[in-house]
């Protein structure tokens, strides 16, 4: 008996008929499509420019801001006589 990973392994493998039929991973559009997508993507929210994405400033906001949180729960929990 098999294992139904084993049956779906042999039935992604033996099935590259498929593969060869569909072409939509070759992303070929015709000239007037493309005119169009391009279009679509030079307006509106698409067209603005914006500022590369800085991981490490992300990461340092996250950290002030759980510090802070973390700082006034335990004045807070102080205040209240918690502690």
């Amino acid at each position: 008996m098999h294992s139904p990973l084993f049956l779906v392994k042999q039935s992604a493998m033996g099935d590259t008929s498929t593969d060869e039929k569909d072409r939509s991973y070759q992303n070929s559009l015709r000239p007037e499509d493309q005119q169009k997508v391009d279009e679509f993507l030079s307006r509106g929210v698409n067209s603005v420019e914006r500022k590369p994405f800085k991981p490490m400033r992300m990461m340092l906001l996250l950290i002030a801001v759980v510090t802070i949180l973390s700082v006034l729960s335990q004045f807070l929990a102080r205040w209240a006589g918690v502690y």
